[in-house]
């Protein structure tokens, strides 16, 4: 016969339905918060994309250093679109294979956001004007902050979680896979090669230049983008009763700790001291489990560490 639940079992299966529904009610106002952010991204990728670099007649890296390729080529060829910038739909058209096969791999939600930041990006680069002259007279600053304000754009997009397409969806996919690298580095691996099949179609200055954009693209887009950092904490604490403040950094984070048992050399005092590693962009997380339990907790934090073995890189 079906044991008939009791009321104090009904009423705490009902709260954990309630808790339940509020992590999701949290979980999907917290994300569509992202898209705003997302959109800021690309309109700060395209400003620089079309105010800086495109003036320069200079060539991103990646899917749009194909995209603006493939615009000039047909220019040369007396294809002009009417003087609208096509790029962008170009780059849109490339970045198709990318997603299907992103979206065997990555989370739902990463698919959406990243189709969301193509799609916006897309649009951008079509009604951002390019301007007739050089905002700044100098060409070698306006390659630099070229590259650092797309760079900045990326890292945003990056940082909601998301992803600009064409070599950073792939960089993100190697990554994830193998665990250590950055998307930056990645993506400018691939520009290395593209820009030394254009020194053949272009003049030497063009390629230099194009690379030199690509080089502060690839540091500002790495130094925004926090999931890719890795990070070691050290956590000491003088709690006795610590299985609580584990469980949770376990169970919210998923990362593993490492205890150690040790002794205050001025006051003798056991304490307890972890050893955690995580992204930057947890770190914050982190902090906030660990002065829940214990507000005088001494927590140290050390970016940018390189990590072999098992550690989970959580770029989405």
């Amino acid at each position: 016969m079906k044991k008939e639940q009791s009321v104090e079992e009904l009423v705490v299966k009902e709260e954990e339905k309630i808790a339940r529904n509020d992590q999701g009610t949290k979980a999907f106002m917290k994300e569509s918060l992202k898209f705003p952010v997302i959109l800021l991204g690309a309109l700060v990728y395209s400003i620089g994309l079309n105010c800086f670099l495109r003036p320069l007649h200079l060539y991103s890296g990646g899917f749009m250093g194909f995209a603006q390729l493939l615009q000039e080529l047909l220019a040369r060829a007396g294809i002009t679109f009417g003087g609208f910038n096509v790029s962008g739909i170009f780059y849109y058209l490339m970045n198709v294979p990318g997603l299907i096969i992103a979206a065997k791999k990555m989370r739902k939600r990463f698919i959406i956001k990243t189709v969301f930041a193509v799609t916006a990006i897309t649009i951008l680069l079509s009604v951002i004007p390019i301007p007739t002259s050089l905002i700044l007279e100098d060409r070698l600053s306006n390659t630099i902050v070229a590259g650092l304000i797309c760079g900045a754009g990326i890292g945003i997009i990056l940082w909601m979680g998301a992803c600009d397409g064409g070599m950073n969806i792939i960089g993100m996919l190697i990554v994830m896979i193998k665990g250590k690298g950055s998307v930056g580095q990645i993506g400018l691996a691939a520009n290395v090669v593209l820009y030394a099949v254009m020194m053949f179609m272009f003049d030497t200055p063009t390629v230099i230049y194009s690379l030199i954009y690509s080089v502060f693209c690839s540091i500002a887009a790495d130094k925004i983008h926090t999931q890719n950092i890795s990070s070691q904490v050290t956590v000491i604490t003088k709690l006795e009763d610590t299985k609580p403040m584990e469980i949770e950094v376990m169970g919210r984070l998923s990362r593993g700790m490492t205890e150690i048992n040790a002794n205050g050399i001025f006051t003798g005092q056991p304490v307890k001291m972890f050893i955690i590693y995580v992204s930057k962009f947890e770190v914050s997380r982190l902090r906030a489990i660990i002065k829940s339990y214990d507000p005088t907790a001494f927590i140290v934090e050390m970016e940018g560490v390189r990590i072999d073995g098992n550690f989970a890189k959580k770029l989405t």
